[in-house]
């Protein structure tokens, strides 16, 4: 049987020897509390390998497994390796029968992803069974179509129906995809998990399912594909509004982790080789070029973010592109559509991204993806 004390104490020996190895190498271990600091995006996978051995691991793993819903995913947005007072410990364990797990920021990946590393040096079952929860509930929630809600199970009611929504936004179904893509590849930590067999084929099942969902939905004008919106209804595919201030558009945002995730297939479809260029093609023509944003300080001593002409700049994109149009646009909570960023409030147009420089990198890898699959 699984004992977490026996577990705990093994560990916390294991960890002392690993941080004699990391200074004997010259490596600095982490300090305790360190973690504290950083964001939970951080701590969950991008610690020094040895740290998740440690006891600090341990006791994060220990709130991970206490905020677990009981559908198998996680709420947003918590920070799950910090310490829990007793009454936050309360509150998360009557949060458990809610349905508010959701992929939204990240979220129930990035704990699936911390539970695959902390398991595989630290071997407590408790870990494994809570990821095959976790991974179950990400299998069930994709809907026939191959897509993605944000929130699963689904969220009633009009002021939160975009949640039912093929979810593209903050990259949720492409962070899906890649993790049921290393599940079947059984890559990295997820090796020690030892998925079964059987598993690994549903998460490549769910992967193609997905990769159906991104072509079908991809917005065409005049026939020729171009990319898509940060969501899309989930029975008709087409482009949908979320939030007042995020109207159906095309995303020059989140098109680009699905543009990137389409380049990253091996021997490439017709299909997925003309969504590419369509893709590539639109982000070349939407360019926004002669500005730059900058930070002013205006009445009051706050901060202002504002346009600025300048021919030298480089080129960004907007993050909305009208539908009919293709012009940029922005919005504030009225849900207003506006031509320029200096007509919306400056609690929107300050707390939201409304340009990006992302859409670089398809560019800049393009060249090579063409050549390695000899697209003409």
């Amino acid at each position: 049987m699984n004992n977490p004390l026996k577990n705990f104490l093994l560990v916390s020996l294991l960890n002392v020897a690993l941080s004699a190895l990391a200074v004997g190498q010259g490596k600095q271990p982490v300090k305790p509390g360190d973690y504290l600091g950083m964001r939970w995006s951080q701590v969950a996978s991008q610690m020094p390998a040895e740290w998740y051995a440690s006891r600090e691991a341990w006791m994060v793993a220990e709130n991970v497994l206490l905020t677990q819903r009981e559908v198998g995913g996680w709420a947003k947005n918590k920070p799950y390796h910090h310490v829990f007072t007793e009454g936050e410990k309360a509150q998360f364990t009557k949060e458990r029968q809610e349905i508010g797990a959701t992929f939204d920021n990240g979220a129930t990946i990035t704990e699936l992803k911390f539970l695959a590393r902390v398991y595989a040096s630290q071997k407590d079952e408790r870990y494994k069974a809570a990821f095959e929860k976790g991974l179950a509930y990400v299998l069930t929630a994709q809907y026939g179509n191959g897509g993605w809600p944000q929130f699963f199970p689904l969220r009633q009611g009009s002021s939160v129906a975009y949640a039912s929504h093929v979810t593209y936004n903050d990259d949720a179904m492409v962070n899906i995809m890649k993790f049921l893509r290393d599940i079947h590849g059984d890559k990295g930590d997820y090796r020690a998990l030892q998925v079964p067999g059987a598993t690994k084929e549903k998460a490549r099942e769910a992967f193609d399912k997905g990769i159906g969902c991104i072509l079908a939905s991809q917005i065409r004008v005049n026939g020729r594909p171009t990319v898509w919106c940060a969501q899309h209804d989930r029975n008709t595919l087409v482009p949908a509004n979320a939030r007042k201030y995020e109207l159906a558009s095309f995303s020059g945002a989140e098109s680009v982790g699905i543009t990137q995730l389409l380049m990253g297939l091996q021997n490439p479809s017709s299909q997925v080789i003309a969504a590419v260029q369509g893709a590539v093609a639109w982000f070349e023509k939407n360019k926004v070029e002669g500005i730059r944003l900058e930070k002013k300080t205006i009445e009051g001593g706050k901060s202002d973010l504002t346009v600025v002409q300048d021919r030298s700049a480089p080129a960004i994109w907007a993050r909305f592109y009208d539908l009919n149009t293709q012009k940029p646009f922005f919005c504030d909570r009225d849900g207003v559509m506006k031509f320029s960023l200096a007509e919306i409030g400056h609690e929107r147009r300050n707390n939201y991204g409304w340009y990006t420089d992302t859409p670089h990198k398809i560019l800049q890898a393009y060249p090579g993806w063409v050549k390695k699959w000899g697209v003409k």
